[in-house]
């Protein structure tokens, strides 16, 4: 692939982070002990971006307490503390932790006889490393936030207190970071969504299912719509399939025995359901209702389906997390032999619909064989191979995951950059020769045989909430034009001047934006400033002096005030603005690995 050095320079990067976050987990709950006396220790593992502990004491912590545990943590960095390993007996290590009853069940878990301990100065814990130098060689660190954790994440277990924090090479570094977790809090979807009148969820329906107010639907019919008419344009066939099924189905397509944690299942009239919390059986069901010939495929056939995952409570994060979202789902039944051909324009127009979204940036992911898997290893190596072959024909580069790959095939997961860096998760793409053997799946071939297909699971956009918290996050709430869920905002001056501003907006209506009128009992000022914290692109002022000239004084959410325009030139102003599609054709050719894909990395380090 030509990335080697990148690839080996950025492992050794990630390796000396781990190394340095973990030492400062260490170091936190060395400084928690020294506080806190009576303190059960649990785990403290680095994480992406930083580190944490969770710790099981009397006192409730808040992050007024952090900067004490801060002051302890410099101390003990001041000390410089050797880290060192030792190796002892699982009988020894159970006398030594006999008052950490967390540690006890870790040790209980341990295969070997022989456990891994590392020291720094009076304080000792269970660990297997790997670590820096010594307790110095922190040199910037910054303590975060508390939250509350279950025990192993379930929540039948006590929950401790987990306490996040940070930590670089050098203060520019951390500084960095703490600048980009501001800006993070300011982008945040939850408030926005809120503030701007999106989505909500409800405490009466309960956890983890969305609900979607004007403003929000408006944005999501928007990005639908734009969804299904590039999917028909590029020959998917529209289907839509059950939210339910027996769980036969479920059984048949390995989700009973590998997925059924996931899945909310239930009864009637003695009969078992499970709802559904993938799309891909009844893609399956409706291809195999007639035998396709050869000259048919590949078959495409596309949903915006929602599916539903009992998630537990703790993981779920406003729209990145929920037990309900809608997908745009395909399923692509075809010939071996048309398998690269097909990965290869999946991935252009992959990239053709982020990049219609505003992103330009990502990361791109193989995912392969996992230890428990459905299938034969033989039809994996087949499967990887094409994904393979369709990366490195498109060339772009890529980073494998070993073992990460669904249970029915291997994976391509494209991680998009916003615009403060951040790495999220977005469409995928999945090679699956497995369940077109479970459901018997063919297709006449050219001999009048009976073959059997291949079939790619693939969703550009993903989840539909996940993308749309995604967005909002990258734009702050300040949609483009073409994706506003209110355009332009006619404000008139005084009651007398709503008839005009009516009558623009009937004109503006007419020309396909979607315009409000603001016809409160406030002042022009107030009226601009709700119309500017509500993110909306154009403003378009009416009072005695443009109705008399018919005319509209425009002020534009970034550019600020325009001026007057004639009502023709601001239908002309509105109507140039750029959409989708003018993106597409500015910046893609649409030709298979012609080189105009947008800037994609081999697993950058990211900032969030």
């Amino acid at each position: 692939m030509g990335h080697a050095g990148s690839k080996d320079a950025l492992k050794e990067q990630d390796a000396r982070l781990f190394a340095l976050r973990h030492s400062a987990a260490h170091i936190m709950a060395q400084a928690v002990t020294r506080l806190y006396p009576q303190t059960k220790l649990a785990i403290g593992p680095p994480i992406e971006d930083g580190f944490y502990y969770d710790v099981d004491l009397p006192t409730a912590l808040t992050e007024e307490h952090l900067p004490a545990i801060e002051a302890e943590m410099a101390k003990i960095i001041k000390e410089n503390h050797a880290f060192q390993r030792s190796s002892i007996t699982k009988a020894e290590a159970a006398r030594r932790f006999a008052e950490q009853p967390y540690k006890i069940e870790l040790i209980q878990g341990i295969s070997d006889e022989q456990v891994s301990l590392y020291t720094d100065g009076e304080f000792t814990d269970l660990c297997e490393g790997p670590h820096i130098g010594a307790t110095s060689d922190v040199k910037a660190f910054k303590l975060l936030a508390v939250a509350g954790a279950y025990w192993r994440g379930d929540e039948r277990n006590k929950q401790l207190q987990r306490i996040y924090g940070t930590a670089y090479f050098t203060s520019e570094e951390l500084q960095a970071h703490l600048l980009r977790l501001e800006e993070a809090k300011k982008r945040d979807h939850r408030r926005l969504g809120k503030e701007l009148g999106l989505f909500s969820f409800e405490e009466l329906a309960g956890p983890g299912v969305v609900f979607y107010h004007p403003k929000g639907a408006r944005v999501r019919w928007i990005i639908e719509d734009y969804v299904r008419r590039l999917h028909l344009a590029r020959g998917y066939e529209p289907v839509a399939t059950p939210h339910i099924f027996r769980t036969d189905v479920w059984k048949r397509s390995g989700h009973l025995d590998h997925y059924q944690d996931f899945m909310f299942l239930f009864e009637s009239e003695g009969m078992p359901y499970g709802v559904k919390p993938m799309n891909c059986p009844g893609h399956i069901l409706i291809f195999a209702s007639s035998t396709k010939s050869y000259r048919e495929l590949p078959v495409r056939l596309f949903e915006l389906g929602t599916v539903y995952r009992n998630e537990k409570s703790g993981v779920l994060h406003g729209l990145l997390r929920v037990r309900g979202f809608t997908q745009d789902d395909a399923h692509i039944f075809l010939r071996e032999d048309q398998l690269v051909s097909e990965l290869r324009q999946i991935l252009d127009f992959a990239f053709e619909v982020l990049r219609a979204f505003g992103f330009e940036q990502y990361e791109v992911e193989l995912s392969t064989r996992p230890e428990h898997f459905i299938g034969s290893p033989e039809s994996w190596d087949a499967a990887e191979a094409a994904l393979r072959g369709a990366l490195e024909a498109n060339k772009i580069p890529y980073t494998v995951h070993a073992g990460e790959g669904a249970f029915y095939g291997p994976k391509i997961d494209l991680k998009i950059r916003d615009a403060i860096g951040r790495s999220w998760q977005c469409g995928t793409v999945q090679c699956d020769f497995a369940l077109p053997e479970r459901f018997d799946l063919s297709y006449a071939g050219s001999d009048g045989k009976l073959h059997r297909v291949v079939m790619i699971h693939r969703a550009l956009l993903g989840s539909f909430e996940r993308f749309f918290g995604m967005l909002i996050e990258h734009y702050a709430g300040a949609f483009p034009f073409w994706l506003a869920p209110v355009q332009a905002v006619m404000i008139p001056l005084t009651d007398k001047h709503v008839p005009y501003a009516k009558q623009v907006a009937a004109l503006v209506r007419a020309a396909g934006v979607r315009v409000d009128v603001d016809e409160r009992n406030e002042k022009m000022q107030a009226k601009i400033r709700d119309a500017q914290l509500a993110k909306i692109p154009y403003m378009l002022i009416v009072g005695g002096k443009e109705e008399s000239a018919g005319t509209v004084a425009v002020r534009h959410r970034k550019e600020g005030d325009l001026g007057p325009m004639a009502v023709d030139a601001l239908l002309a102003r509105l109507k140039a603005e750029p959409m989708p599609a003018q993106q597409i054709a500015n910046n893609n050719t649409g030709r298979p690995g012609d080189g105009s894909h947008p800037h994609v990395e081999v697993n950058p380090s990211t900032s969030l």
